[in-house]
């Protein structure tokens, strides 16, 4: 039984970037059902196209490729870039100068929609006995956090400049399933990833907004409150996982940071890989 649409609006042309990516490979054939088109990109290989779909091989840091990318895109699904805490020349390569390219070729080319792949890294150094909401400032665990929290601020310059909107999803654990307890609060199924990006892209106004991505997870540290104009409703719990995850994680080391922290583990690993 095909699984129906969460809306009944489609675009003529989708941009999914980071098509190659784990969760670009999740969406690539959900996000075919909302659009004509899709265009998928990457640095890597995409295989063929399939039906109803364009394939380009893309640098994110090469603005000449942007431009040739965003041309006659409706809206953007953004994916692409660095997705780890990794040295800064690729971080700066990919997710600064790469997100410059993207607004300034949706700018040229007339695109008025885009669906960024934050993190929850943005405000990885609030602890976890802390609920944070949208408004609170950034607390980055690392340059990966950091780029991503350069990301939304250009978001936001765009949408006031320029009136390019922007849904800044700040995604928290992707995963077929939680791997530990703090996902247990982190967690966000394939299933409602996609209802959130479709939300974002079919939302009447959002001008620019930024929302945690998480299913409905029993405990949670975030607070979407000022994103309820998105429409999204998360269907999907960890709480199904919970007995297994603490089974398998019976207890937890108060001292160690990445317990302390919500961006887990990132608080742990250096900048520049020291």
């Amino acid at each position: 039984m095909l699984k129906p649409k969460a809306s009944p609006l489609t675009f003529p042309r989708l941009l999914l970037t980071g098509a190659a990516g784990q969760l670009g490979q999740e969406m690539r054939p959900r996000l075919k059902a909302y659009c004509d088109v899709l265009r998928v990109s990457d640095q890597k290989d995409l295989g063929a196209a399939q039906l109803g779909e364009e394939v380009q091989i893309t640098n994110l840091a090469n603005a000449s490729d942007m431009q040739s990318l965003l041309s006659g895109v409706d809206a953007v699904v953004h994916l692409g870039g660095i997705s780890t805490e990794q040295a800064w020349e690729p971080i700066l390569a990919s997710n600064i100068v790469g997100m410059v390219n993207l607004y300034e070729a949706a700018r040229l080319q007339g695109t008025k929609r885009i669906v960024f792949a934050s993190s929850n890294h943005v405000t990885g150094f609030y602890q976890q006995d802390e609920v944070i909401d949208t408004k609170m400032p950034p607390k980055p665990d690392g340059f990966y956090g950091l780029s991503k929290a350069f990301g939304e601020d250009l978001a936001e310059m765009y949408w006031a400049r320029w009136g390019i909107e922007t849904v800044s999803i700040r995604i928290g654990s992707a995963l077929p399933a939680p791997k530990d307890r703090r996902m247990l609060s982190t967690w966000i199924s394939f299933d409602d990833l996609e209802r959130l990006v479709v939300a974002a892209l079919t939302a009447p106004i959002v001008g620019h907004t930024i929302i945690f991505g998480m299913s409905d997870n029993q405990t949670s540290w975030w607070d979407n409150t000022h994103a309820k104009h998105i429409g999204y409703r998360a269907l999907d719990s960890s709480d199904v996982f919970r007995h297994e995850v603490e089974a398998r994680q019976p207890h937890i080391d108060r001292h160690d940071k990445a317990a302390l922290y919500q961006g887990g583990a990132f608080v742990k690993v250096a900048p520049h890989g020291e």
